[in-house]
């Protein structure tokens, strides 16, 4: 008898697949703006290059977003994080977690990848510094062994990042 260290992942939702494929179809007829979905046989994780706006802090930057659905998606958020080196912003620390409220306690079943994207662009262009949180490394330091960002309980205090 052989063991893992990777958790067994559990099958999608019908309704998650269903909705993934229509979400998936729509970004191949009209992908957001700054973003480039990389094709991969897994509908449970995507891979997303995102570039930072013209005119902004990190106008020609490329970054990349991983996203991971729940089973029970859409009632539940999926998991988004910068894949390191995550860009420098105060409300991204650089394990790669992203303190965004529409990730976590705002999400609505009404939101797709395409609008989470664009949640995540607004909030890189309207930054006014390149920094890390202030917690960044008490924060990273505790999220050792592969914590979820999903399992902070996340203080949303700034709009203005």
């Amino acid at each position: 008898m052989t063991s893992s260290s990777a958790p067994s992942r559990k099958a999608l939702s019908k309704i998650a697949c269903n909705r993934l494929q229509k979400e998936l179809t729509e970004w191949q007829l009209h992908p957001p703006t700054g973003f480039r979905h990389k094709v991969t046989d897994n509908l449970q994780k995507w891979t997303i290059d995102v570039t930072g706006a013209p005119g902004t802090l990190y106008a020609n930057e490329t970054y990349q977003l991983q996203v991971e659905f729940p089973v029970n998606y859409p009632m539940e958020a999926p998991q988004v994080v910068f894949v390191p080196p995550a860009p420098s912003h105060p409300h991204i620390y650089s394990n790669g977690h992203i303190c965004l409220d529409i990730l976590y306690d705002s999400w609505s079943p009404a939101m797709t990848v395409s609008s989470v994207c664009i949640s995540i662009l607004s909030m890189l262009s309207s930054s006014p510094a390149k920094e890390r949180p202030a917690d960044n490394d008490r924060y990273v330091k505790n999220c050792k062994n592969g914590r979820s960002p999903k399992e902070t309980r996340w203080w949303f205090h700034d709009d203005k990042a």
